[in-house]
């Protein structure tokens, strides 16, 4: 039995999306479609492509290294297309970005405009996601770059070959976004013990990452009194004095009007490293142009 471009396609859309639900979802195939798919190519590999557990697949060695030939072969048959319809003149500022949520309120909209005017005929598409999906993203071949946050120790996202490439960007802080009328507004910080019982505004959890939104290790079970997924909408519905819930001072450009942001004493500070990270290899002139955009702004967000 040998390769096909639809399994190849089966393999990399099951690494990027983890499941083979949402990989037959997304490419509008039935689940037992997928499985058949993926055991053509297990079958022509003779090698087992992906570990199985609870709530979804991972690729196994032999399946990482088919991976890489499934992405080139397929970018290669998608360049041939656009040639071959006259599109690839079209096509040939293309660059895909994904980014962690607060990414999207500053950083990302201000290097698209800054990345208009240097480059007009530069074509970016983004995509917002958690770490493990952004991850996948790049491993498949379907990003070209991310922006990643991460926590201390700030280790690789992911521990498979080759390494990424990790750039670190920015360092911030975390704090709490308080009501502009709130008491903790006008004090220089807040305890753990007051956190412990304020109400809170939080992102719904996920099985990629756990609830956002809350101050990390605190003490009980925090009353989350309002759910959102975005952070924006976060922030409203704090300077409506709903709740409090944490993010950090790189936000204040977008920050709303009655909000304040309020460091947290007597516990270890929560540092936030943003990262532009992307596969190793020396990337292309419009990889390089939208990295240096990106560059610029979390350099201006430090200063």
């Amino acid at each position: 039995m040998e390769m096909t471009l639809a399994g190849l396609r089966v393999l990399r859309e099951v690494a990027e999306r983890g499941t083979f639900t949402a990989a037959a979802d997304a490419l509008g195939y039935t689940q037992s479609a997928v499985s058949r798919q993926v055991a053509a190519l297990e079958q022509a590999t003779g090698a087992r492509l992906f570990d199985r557990y609870p709530g979804g697949v991972r690729l196994t060695g032999p399946g990482r290294a088919l991976l890489r030939h499934a992405v080139v072969a397929l970018d290669a048959v998608a360049a041939a297309d656009r040639e071959l319809s006259g599109a690839q003149a079209a096509e040939r500022g293309r660059v895909r970005l994904g980014f962690f949520p607060m990414a999207g309120a500053v950083i990302v909209p201000r290097a698209l405009a800054m990345l208009r005017q240097d480059h007009p005929h530069l074509q970016v598409t983004t995509r917002e996601g958690t770490t493990p999906a952004l991850v996948r993203a790049l491993r498949s071949g379907t990003l070209d770059l991310a922006l990643l946050t991460s926590r201390p120790p700030h280790r690789s996202p992911d521990t498979d070959a080759p390494p990424l490439s990790v750039e670190p960007l920015l360092e911030t802080q975390l704090a709490v976004a308080v009501p502009a009328g709130s008491p903790f507004a006008e004090r220089g910080s807040i305890s753990v013990e007051e956190l412990a019982a304020a109400p809170w505004i939080a992102s719904p959890g996920t099985p990629d990452e756990p609830l956002l939104g809350i101050w990390p290790g605190l003490p009980g079970r925090p009353e989350v009194r309002h759910t959102a997924r975005d952070w924006l909408t976060k922030l409203q519905l704090v300077a409506a004095g709903a709740g409090i819930t944490t993010a950090t001072p790189a936000l204040l450009p977008a920050v709303p009007p009655g909000l304040r942001m309020v460091p947290v004493e007597g516990v270890a500070e929560e540092a936030r490293l943003v990262s532009l990270v992307r596969l190793p290899g020396p990337p292309g002139a419009p990889v390089q142009a939208l990295a240096r955009a990106l560059r610029q702004q979390a350099a201006e967000l430090a200063a």
